[in-house]
């Protein structure tokens, strides 16, 4: 089924989750067996229960910047925001603007940074900073948490630890990796104290997870390239693990796109690089065993790629149900466990 309109569901936006909930594992968290299509409802932690001696978890240490930018036109004071997503040099950084620029327009961020447009570069503007110390301590400085356009409201201090997982490591994402935001580190005590392995792989997530697909076959999407690391230490843990008859759960979609680009000959091997895997129904799935994800936008690439490990009428059944019993959906809202 290679048709866009296949892969949506009615949906209420009042689910739509603004903020995260007090504790991170005390999100809701729906458990979808493959094997028989039943359905269980729990809450994050009880995730223990489902996880056994000998599986291997692994997650996506990527680090959210805080590349959004809010700043004033040079002579207007018109208001303009900025979406850092990529470094293409010393102080020059693609950006997707919410107001159309032209070259040479100037913005004043604060009184020690400002910004000129100096070029288009993949239909996004290449904006040069002006700014004295480097650019993780600029950001720092005067960069606001990007959370999505489907929080309607501003990025406040609370985001800045809760739009990160506890375990983020690794500078460079634009987006976290939200399977991951319910995960605490007493929570992967316990699970490393039952056997079960924690490793670690890097998916930078960009702006190519999030682009919506526009073409109504979906075959004729391209997804754009984003940063992957996966280390030969963490390869030879998951071999032997499943060597052993562990599964491996992946924790999330951009873990899950990281480990099938890393074995899409059929064999789990080392990257380093880019991806641009797209997964959709019908792809061949050679490492991962079982996945946690959040509730994903209708027809969008995350959506089609747990369709593509679940099955269609499987995601559909569970989602309709969470709406049902109005789960909390997106980027701070609740899980799914799929076995």
């Amino acid at each position: 089924m290679f048709n866009l309109s296949d892969y949506d569901y009615p949906f209420d936006p009042s689910l739509i989750a603004q903020y995260p909930v007090s504790v991170r594992d005390q999100s809701g968290l729906l458990v979808l067996n493959r094997a028989d299509s039943s359905i269980e409802h729990r809450r994050f932690y009880n995730v223990i229960e489902y996880l056994r001696e000998g599986d291997i978890l692994v997650l996506n240490n990527t680090k959210v910047v805080p590349c959004r930018l809010v700043g004033e036109k040079d002579g207007t004071g018109g208001r303009v925001e900025l979406l850092l997503i990529k470094k293409h040099g010393d102080q020059i950084w693609e950006s997707i603007s919410n107001k159309k620029l032209r070259n040479g327009v100037k913005i004043k961020f604060s009184d020690k940074c400002c910004g000129e447009v100096i070029g288009v570069e993949n239909s996004n503007y290449l904006v040069k900073f002006n700014y004295s110390s480097d650019g993780g301590m600029f950001l720092s400085d005067i960069g606001q948490m990007p959370v999505p356009p489907y929080i309607k409201r501003k990025s406040c201090e609370e985001d800045k630890e809760r739009y990160q997982t506890v375990y983020a490591a690794e500078d460079g994402a634009i987006a976290a990796p939200t399977a991951g935001l319910h995960f605490t580190k007493e929570l992967i005590g316990i699970l490393n104290s039952r056997g079960v392995t924690t490793v670690y792989v890097t998916l930078h997530v960009g702006i190519g997870t999030f682009r919506p697909v526009k073409s109504e076959n979906i075959e004729l999407h391209k997804m754009e390239y984003e940063k992957v690391n996966i280390p030969e230490v963490v390869v030879k843990h998951i071999l032997q693990a499943k060597n052993n008859g562990g599964r491996l759960i992946a924790v999330g979609t951009t873990t899950v796109r990281a480990l099938e680009h890393a074995a899409i000959s059929g064999i789990l091997h080392p990257a380093m690089g880019d991806t641009g895997l797209f997964i959709y129904p019908g792809f061949k799935f050679n490492v991962v065993d079982a996945m946690i994800t959040n509730f994903h936008l209708p027809k969008s690439t995350l959506l089609l790629l747990v369709m593509a490990f679940a099955g269609r009428e499987n995601i559909l059944n569970s989602y309709a149900e969470a709406v049902a019993r109005k789960y909390r959906f997106y980027s701070y809202g609740d899980a799914m466990l799929i076995i």
